[in-house]
């Protein structure tokens, strides 16, 4: 928060309101976006709260800062998402009124709340799974998918392009104090054959392996949103222009399927046609769903994610929207691209989509 503050040379007093994804927020303390924002020294006059709208927290905090200022009840919005997955605790649920005897059952959090279905209990795996079977999607071709993703992502990091979006931090383990200025999940070895020989991961025969699938990680992004009156009055440079967003609800089963209905329902409230589109950062939450959802809305290959994706960047659930649309941002900048497009899928059977447009 701070950094994006620093960035932007906005008063950080002149913040009307704090909108930060978050997920797994057993054990993280009273409102996370609230602890953040103290944290990060920001006044206490002004508001903060916490998202939960699973994988697409990050990118509606996002859109709703967008609605926030339209609407005219906010001119300076902070708007992101932060997930540390590793510290997910584990839940005594009955500890709280106490067992008569035998044995407790301990409760994933992370699982829980994030990787499994509410309602029906199935992993989020097993819809990845159902897209394998309803587009008869090979084994072959999301190993393909995913070895290319770490390859456009060690890509990226060789030539830097991912620095102008990276704040480097200090962190303390037990080989003493280090600083982390680049993302940890990228595999410089990632081959179709070595991801070929590891085991399905959901269900018996499977083809969606931890290898074809997102990994798990910490990680947080943010951005500052501003009226455009407030980009006149501080002679600020905008990065780009935020013109539209959408979601949608679909079936849980297929909850992979939902950038192709949110962005469907973007494009034709904008009267553009996928084809307008330069750039789409789609969330790769697993290879089956990211080619089912490329399959469906007929985007070009090299369209898609130009600096690989979750598969090999991570996806620290709350925080992967706002940083498919950072990301986005950055490769819009430094590209001829006019038009980006960001979108996730959601667990629980939902879609999420943003619209940018390059600031001339």
């Amino acid at each position: 928060m701070s950094a994006v503050i620093e960035q932007s040379g906005v008063p950080v007093e002149l913040i009307d309101q704090i909108l930060m994804g978050n997920v797994l927020q057993a054990g993280q303390g009273q409102n996370p976006a609230r602890k953040a924002s103290r944290i990060a020294g920001i006044p206490n006059s002004v508001p903060a709260i916490t998202i939960n709208d699973v994988c697409g927290s990050g990118l509606t905090s996002i859109n709703m800062g967008l609605a926030l200022i339209l609407s005219g009840q906010a001119k300076i919005v902070l708007a992101g998402g932060m997930e540390s997955m590793s510290k997910a605790p584990y839940l005594l649920e009955k500890a709280r009124t106490g067992y008569r005897m035998g044995d407790g059952v301990l409760i994933d959090s992370m699982l829980e709340d994030s990787l499994v279905d509410s309602i029906e209990k199935f992993h989020m795996g097993i819809t990845a799974e159902n897209i394998v079977e309803k587009y008869g999607i090979s084994r072959e071709e999301m190993d393909s998918y995913s070895a290319e993703s770490h390859k456009k992502a060690m890509r990226a990091t060789e030539l830097g392009a991912f620095e102008s979006e990276i704040i480097n931090l200090k962190v303390t383990n037990r080989e003493g104090v280090s600083i982390v200025s680049k993302d940890e999940g990228i595999r410089r070895d990632s081959s179709v054959d070595r991801l070929s020989q590891l085991k399905g991961a959901f269900k018996n025969g499977g083809t969606v392996t931890a290898g074809n699938s997102s990994s798990i990680n910490d990680g947080a992004a943010a951005v500052l949103m501003v009226s455009g009156r407030v980009v006149e009055q501080y002679n600020l440079k905008p990065l780009v222009e935020v013109i539209d967003s959408s979601i949608v609800g679909l079936e849980p089963e297929l909850m992979g399927l939902g950038p192709v209905y949110a962005i469907r329902d973007l494009l034709g409230k904008n009267n553009l046609k996928v084809s307008d589109i330069d750039i789409f950062e789609l969330n790769e939450a697993f290879a089956s769903q990211s080619l089912a959802c490329s399959q469906e809305l007929s985007i070009e290959a090299e369209k898609i994610n130009p600096r690989g994706g979750a598969i090999a960047l991570g996806h620290p659930v709350g925080a992967s929207g706002s940083r498919i649309l950072t990301t986005l941002i950055y490769e819009m900048l430094d590209s001829a691209a006019e038009l980006g497009v960001a979108s996730l899928c959601i667990g629980g059977g939902m879609g999420v989509a943003t619209l940018l447009k390059k600031v001339s």
